[in-house]
């Protein structure tokens, strides 16, 4: 079967899929065709059910949950890291409230965790949407005050001269006595059916389990997705999102999910935590 299968161009999202790519695991008689295209946009495309396996928001999944079924791996945590809320100078949480801040997407993991950090929905605030990759450019051009700062920014912002106000996800572990923070996982179409449900969740464990096993052949296969960064950092950044948790969420990517879930829709930022 032809599948259809969605991914972000970033390092993690690359060394994860890598061995699917190349042909390495037992793709059980299915054809993938990689689509890599930013987060939001896949999002977007799962809502209007375009994509038959994809990499989505946790965020997102509240809204799709019907239609695709959430994987047991293949997830981004952050383990006491995250999203970064950078700005020329600090800026405090309260002060952040009444600022124009970039964001990388609506239904980002991201925004959630940054309406759950100021305690307001959407609406209550001035959040700018603008692609993940543009961000930075939005601060220093006066576009935004601050901005929210995924992938490899994370680890470059300081060198591009930005001062951090705050690690969302840090604040959540400190939040939540040490909990992960749930940022992405991997969905494939319900009505695919449980066979090639299990099909793909198989491939796409083995996948993951073949680049941490070759991590350097994997980092290299992620590198030109790593925008500028060398290989070093580049498997460092890798070795933030794709870990034991991304095998299996496990007790506490459960546990972490379900507090995130939990928070959001008893403040009212989403409106079912899916089963």
């Amino acid at each position: 079967m032809k599948l259809l299968l969605g991914h972000s161009p970033d390092a993690d999202d690359a060394f994860m899929f890598y061995a699917m790519a190349k042909n390495l695991v037992n793709l059980r008689g299915h054809d993938y065709e990689h689509i890599l295209q930013d987060i939001e946009t896949l999002n977007r495309r799962c809502q209007a059910t375009e994509l038959d396996v994809s990499a989505v928001s946790f965020h997102a999944y509240t809204k799709i949950s019907d239609y695709y079924a959430l994987l047991p791996c293949g997830a981004s945590f952050g383990d006491g890291y995250g999203p970064c809320l950078v700005a020329k100078k600090k800026y405090s949480r309260e002060e952040m409230k009444k600022l124009r801040i970039g964001i990388p997407g609506v239904l980002t993991s991201a925004y959630l965790t940054l309406q759950l950090y100021l305690g307001l929905p959407h609406g209550s605030f001035q959040a700018i949407n603008i692609p993940f990759d543009q961000i930075q450019q939005a601060i220093l051009d006066e576009r935004v005050d601050a901005g929210l700062i995924i992938h490899e920014g994370q680890l470059t912002y300081q060198e591009e001269g930005f001062t951090l106000c705050e690690d969302l996800g840090a604040w959540w572990a400190r939040d939540t006595q040490g909990l992960p923070l749930p940022l992405g996982g991997n969905v494939v179409r319900r009505d695919l059916g449980l066979k090639t449900i299990s099909e793909v969740t198989e491939t796409l464990r083995e996948s993951v389990r073949y680049a941490l096993d070759h991590r350097q052949a994997g980092v290299r296969h992620a590198l030109p997705l790593s925008r500028g960064m060398d290989e070093k950092r580049t498997d460092k950044f890798i070795g933030m999102y794709v870990n034991d948790l991304t095998l299996d969420f496990g007790p506490r990517g459960k546990a972490g999910l379900r507090e995130f879930m939990n928070r959001a829709k008893a403040q009212g930022l989403i409106e079912k935590i899916p089963d």
